[in-house]
């Protein structure tokens, strides 16, 4: 039997044609026909006010932690449970990382810890909405309100996401905070590769995203010609991608209906052949909240112990099934174990002990998620 990866990118059959295309207009350094098509289709899709493509969804982060001023004795709140993208961006300014548990029901970070976490120092929350399922943004913002702070949506999984306030409207995540930051790598649901997006949803950074993306120069005014030369006016760097990157995304986007309809199939296939796992107390599946809408990024079990999971990807393996665990919590990792002195957490520890993802990608047929399940239901069963 063939070996069935965790992930494989999924072509859509225009990416080499429109690369092709981007050569042919004679300009793919970046900032031009693609970008800015991508950037429209993402501004009118999903009501983001301004978008910027990036290099990754890394550089999108630290674009937002040059943008919010971080300094030195900042203190920004975001969950343990999560990549390590999230919490460099803001070290990278000398930010102090404050770790939040979180939930016991879902990966996210718990929104219900995060006031005791706020200080004078505090100048940032980053949610992250893990597995492309919202937090909950309506307590988010009010925090934010309350305490004058900023918000930035860690949007890395989120693309196609919402959520439902309390006020009945539905937003794409990434459009709530003041600032989104998305990932396009290639085990997202719409990729480029390497690729990401910055988007700015209050005004007052509309004009100095533009300068920091473009190296901290005022160069995109100055194309536009709103200025007869440009200068270095800030600090910045290269956070633009090429047009052949922005090329690839937008071969993407046209299939985007498509690409999300199948991975929701597949992901209710899963939950369909496993929800009688959910019988078993100690074993678990995604949890969607009402307020959140499911844009089918990964599908999870959270396993009874590390044992039991150590023991189905062992089996999954024999299988020629490539399962994998998820993150490390960040504030046990030997860069930041000496520097954490908050409180245990319990739960985000769960997450890294516990927590094993299936492979999920648009090709995935229903003979290997059969072959899948079975393979967990027997172990379990097994154990």
């Amino acid at each position: 039997m063939k070996n069935i990866p965790f992930n494989k990118p999924y072509l859509t059959g225009n990416e080499m044609n429109y690369i092709k295309d981007a050569v042919d207009l004679g300009k793919i350094s970046g900032n031009g026909f693609y970008t800015k098509k991508c950037q429209d289709l993402f501004q009118e899709k999903y009501g983001f006010k301004k978008c910027l493509l990036t290099t990754s969804c890394t550089d999108a982060l630290e674009m937002a932690a040059i943008l919010l001023n971080i300094e030195p004795g900042d203190e920004v709140i975001m969950p343990s449970y999560t990549f390590v993208s999230a919490a460099n961006a803001f070290v990278l300014r000398g930010a102090k990382i404050i770790f939040c548990d979180s939930r016991e029901d879902h990966p996210g970070m718990d929104e219900s810890k995060i006031e005791e976490l706020i200080t004078p120092k505090t100048k940032a929350i980053v949610p992250v909405h893990y597995a492309g399922v919202a937090c909950n943004m309506d307590l988010i913002m009010g925090l934010a309100n309350k305490y004058k702070l900023f918000v930035v949506e860690d949007a890395a999984h989120a693309i196609d996401s919402y959520y439902t306030g309390k006020d009945g409207i539905k937003k794409a995540l990434g459009s709530i905070g003041h600032i989104g930051a998305f990932s396009f790598h290639e085990t997202k649901n719409i990729i480029s590769g390497e690729g990401g997006m910055i988007a700015i949803n209050d005004e007052q950074f509309f004009d100095r995203s533009e300068i920091i993306w473009e190296k901290g120069t005022n160069r995109s005014a100055f194309f536009r010609g709103e200025i007869d030369k440009y200068n270095w006016v800030d600090i910045g760097s290269s956070f633009l991608p090429s047009e052949i990157i922005a090329a690839f995304l937008w071969a993407q986007l046209e299939n985007l209906e498509k690409i999300q309809k199948k991975r929701i199939t597949i992901w209710k296939s899963y939950k369909d052949r496993l929800k009688h796992l959910e019988e078993n107390p100690n074993v678990k599946l995604p949890v969607i909240p009402a307020y959140a809408t499911n844009n089918a990024h990964m599908f999870y079990v959270v396993c009874n112990s590390e044992e039991q999971r150590s023991s189905i990807i062992e089996k999954l393996k024999k299988a020629n099934v490539l399962a994998v665990f998820h993150y490390l919590s960040l504030h046990k990792s030997p860069f930041y174990q000496e520097k954490y002195k908050g409180p245990a957490l319990e739960n985000s520890d769960k997450y890294s002990r516990c927590l094993l993802r299936l492979p999920f990608f648009f090709e995935l047929g229903e003979n290997t998620i059969d072959l899948i399940t079975n393979t967990i239901d027997e172990t379990i069963k097994a154990n």
